[in-house]
């Protein structure tokens, strides 16, 4: 053993000496580096500890198996909102340059809600009979049948099945402005009015039954906290995807027919994405998740049904509870004044763009911006509604509208004769569309979904489903009907610029008082819900 030590003894005497030839044995000399390592490991930990933390709040998705499951989940919704972005250019430019712009009004109400109380007979009807699988694909493929239909078959021979607008103005006895005068161009143009209506019902089925019913099914509560503002960030860059085809290729072609060609293809193909991800991931599902959530007591929590309410059984149910009326109050007024300011901008638009191409590349642009916003205003909004309260969050999508709304009506009272005016009156009801659309979006879809949260479990499913349906229906179709009376009386929704500005006005007025009451009952209710759940904890 003495032998080893000696044999050994000489290498740690050969350690580095000290520069500049000082004295001492290399032992000490290295003795400094040792004690330098603590400092640098616990500035790599910092250091470790704050990308983990920036990590989790860019992107909570945790291992392999929970990130393709996102990513497999969230290319489903990409593709959806990709089409439905495309679909909506698209109508937007066949009806509003064929038509008018007032033309949508009258659309929603004898075309859309009818052709979607259809549709949703139909499909509770298929979703009784049919497996999850076979709705999916029942429900998603016969929409991109028919836009591959309409590109084909329907558009290349309008000519042949359009009537003259003379013959159809002289069955309605029509002149060449006001309500029956937009009625003969929809019926002398009704394949553009048919595709307007079908992408409108797309529009609602595809987020809503197609994605959101998927997503519900198998992602469970704990990943949904984390997954479903990812996907609103991830589906919102397919907006600015789309607009940009749109703008850069589509509208680039010789002629409307040959730009529609173009989105054709580009719709056909997120059509086929979204059956092949939807597919991937059902199957990636069924392979890592085929058991069901089982609670801490061994029991298997079964699937809340959300139920489906009449109109007469949602505005009963409304009625019994003032926080409730309060919430629908709050989306009447987003579904109401939105509609108002969103059909009198395309209106001028088109005198703006009256060239379909022209007219098609800036609804992409918009488009574009509108998903590029989104994913800004959506990653700091949540930031807006922690620091500076409800309150704030929820006037914030009202206040904004009030104030941007203001040069926009100022433009158009003063006259649109001359074509400086029309433009600023155009780039002023972009700006207020794009951010009253972004705002809504980060803002007030949060706090509104927030109010919910501290009511009983019956107030929170009940009531939901009692606004979506009188929200969605009222909002939209009040709007449009009113819009239509107005066309009936002035002739064009610009002429009635001054009366919705007045209604516009006080839709704002009545939504940020019904905010500002909500907000004290919010407040309330969530003290309340606190003291309860402390009450509870303390019996246990």
């Amino acid at each position: 053993m003495s032998d080893i030590h000696q044999r050994k003894s000489p290498r740690l005497s050969t350690k580095t000496p000290p520069r500049g030839g000082g004295g001492g044995d290399g032992v000490e000399v290295a003795s400094p580096a040792p004690a330098a390592t603590p400092a640098t490991d616990h500035k790599d930990d910092t250091t470790m500890s704050s990308l983990t933390k920036l990590r989790r709040t860019i992107f909570p998705i945790y291992g392999k198996q929970e990130t393709i499951k996102f990513l497999l989940i969230g290319s489903i919704k990409f593709f959806i909102i990709m089409a439905l972005t495309l679909t909506r250019d698209t109508k937007d430019t066949l009806v509003v340059t064929q038509c008018g712009a007032e033309a949508i009004a009258f659309l929603k109400i004898y075309g859309v809600l009818p052709a979607a109380t259809a549709f949703i007979a139909l499909y509770s009807k298929m979703a009784s009979v049919l497996e999850k699988k076979t709705l999916f694909y029942s429900t998603c493929i016969p929409f991109f049948v028919f836009f591959v239909l309409y590109d084909v078959v329907i558009y290349p021979n309008a000519a042949i099945l359009h009537p003259s607008l003379e013959s159809v103005q002289k069955i309605l006895g029509s002149t060449s402005s006001g309500g029956l005068a937009v009625l003969a161009k929809i019926v002398a143009n009704w394949t553009s009015a048919l595709f307007y209506v079908v992408a409108e019902i797309y529009s609602s089925v595809s987020v809503g039954l197609l994605f959101w019913q998927f997503a519900n099914d198998v992602v469970p509560i704990g990943q949904a906290k984390r997954f479903y503002p990812l996907f609103a960030q991830m589906s919102g860059l397919a907006p600015v995807l789309a607009g940009q085809y749109v703008v850069r290729y589509a509208s680039q072609a010789p002629d409307f027919g040959s730009s529609l060609n173009r989105l054709t293809a580009a719709i056909a193909f997120s059509g086929t994405m979204i059956c092949i991800y939807y597919q991937l991931a059902t199957q990636y599902v069924e392979k890592t998740e085929g058991v069901p959530e089982v609670n801490i007591d061994g029991s298997v929590s079964p699937k809340k049904k959300k139920p489906r309410m009449s109109m007469k059984e949602s505005a009963k149910f409304l009625a019994s509870s003032q926080y409730l009326r309060l919430i629908a109050t709050l989306v009447l007024g987003y579904g109401l004044s939105i509609n108002f300011t969103e059909i009198m901008w395309k209106s001028l638009v088109k005198k703006q763009y009256p060239d379909p191409l022209d007219y098609q590349r800036f609804m992409g642009n918009f488009s574009s911006a509108v998903g590029l916003s989104t994913c800004i205003v959506i990653f700091f909004g949540v930031h807006v509604i922690r620091i500076l309260g409800w309150k704030v969050g929820a006037m914030a999508t009202p206040g904004i509208m009030m104030i941007l709304g203001i040069p926009f009506f100022a433009c158009i009272l003063i006259g649109l004769d001359s074509p400086v005016r029309l433009h600023v009156a155009v780039v002023l009801g972009t700006i207020q569309s794009l951010l009253s659309k972004t705002s809504k979006y980060a803002l007030f879809d949060p706090t509104t979904q927030m109010a919910y949260i501290p009511l009983d479990e019956e107030s929170k499913v009940k009531g939901k489903a009692a606004i979506d349906v009188l929200g969605s229906r009222v909002g939209k179709s009040g709007g449009s009907l009113i819009q239509q009376g107005l066309v009936f009386v002035f002739g064009n929704i610009i002429n009635a610029a001054p009366v919705v500005a007045v209604i516009y006005y006080s839709v704002l007025v009545g939504w940020i008082a019904a905010a500002n009451r909500l907000s004290s009952l919010f407040q309330a209710q969530t003290e309340m819900d606190k003291a309860n759940k402390y009450e509870r904890s303390k019996e246990k």
